[in-house]
C-alpha cells in the first residue's frame, strides 16, 4: 500500500500501487476537503512552488535511522537521520523545523518533541545522543523519563517513547 497526502489539507490516503503500471497518472479526490489532484507512479521529478522541476532524492540511511513501531495512531515507518541535530515530532503541514516528521494522529506527541544529535568522533564513528525538546508529555528512554535538560548517549536498539509512539534507533554501524 502506498500512502499519499492531499496537497491542500494534508489528509492521508492509501491505495494499492501494484495494481497500476509505472508512469501511470492517477487522479484522486480528497474525502476530507474535496480537492482533486493527480500523481504519477514511479515519478522521480516534482514541480516546486516556483514551477521548476526538481529531482526527488532517495533517503540516505548511512548516518542511522529510526524505526517507528506501528500502533493505532500510525503505521510502521523508517526515517533517516542526518549528522547534527535531528528534531523529531508529529508531521503537520505547517510545522517548520522538524527534521524527522513522524506521520501519526497521536495527540500526545508534540510537533517538536525530542532531538537526536548525530556527531562523528575523532575516529569517524558516530555518537548518538537524545534529549527532550522540551515537550508536554516528556521523552522516555527504555521507560525512564528524561530530565528537563538531560542529554543521554544512546546506542543501537535504544527504545524511545514520545507520547504514545515508540521508535527504535538503528545506528550507522549496525
Amino acid at each position: 500500500m502506498k500512502r499519499i497526502f492531499c496537497p491542500k489539507c494534508d489528509n492521508q490516503m492509501a491505495f494499492d500501487e501494484t495494481r497500476f503500471p509505472q508512469g501511470k497518472v492517477l487522479a484522486f479526490v480528497c474525502p476530507q476537503c474535496g480537492h482533486q489532484f493527480k500523481i504519477r507512479l514511479g515519478r522521480k521529478v516534482v514541480r516546486t512552488k516556483d514551477g521548476e522541476l526538481e529531482e526527488v532524492k532517495e533517503a540516505d540511511f548511512s548516518k542511522g535511522y529510526i524505526s517507528v513501531i506501528e500502533n493505532s495512531f500510525g503505521y510502521k515507518q523508517e526515517l533517516p537521520l542526518v549528522e547534527g541535530d535531528n528534531v523529531i515530532g508529529r508531521r503537520n503541514k505547517d510545522t517548520d523545523g522538524v527534521d524527522v516528521p513522524i506521520i501519526t494522529s497521536d495527540p500526545s506527541m508534540g510537533r517538536k518533541h525530542c532531538v537526536i544529535q548525530v556527531k562523528a568522533d575523532t575516529e569517524g564513528k558516530y555518537i548518538y545522543s537524545l534529549r527532550d525538546f522540551p515537550s508536554l508529555t516528556g521523552t522516555f528512554l527504555f521507560n525512564t523519563l528524561l530530565g528537563k535538560n538531560e542529554r543521554v548517549n544512546i546506542e543501537t536498539g535504544a527504545i524511545v517513547t514520545i507520547g504514545a509512539t515508540t521508535f527504535i534507533l538503528h545506528t550507522a554501524d549496525e
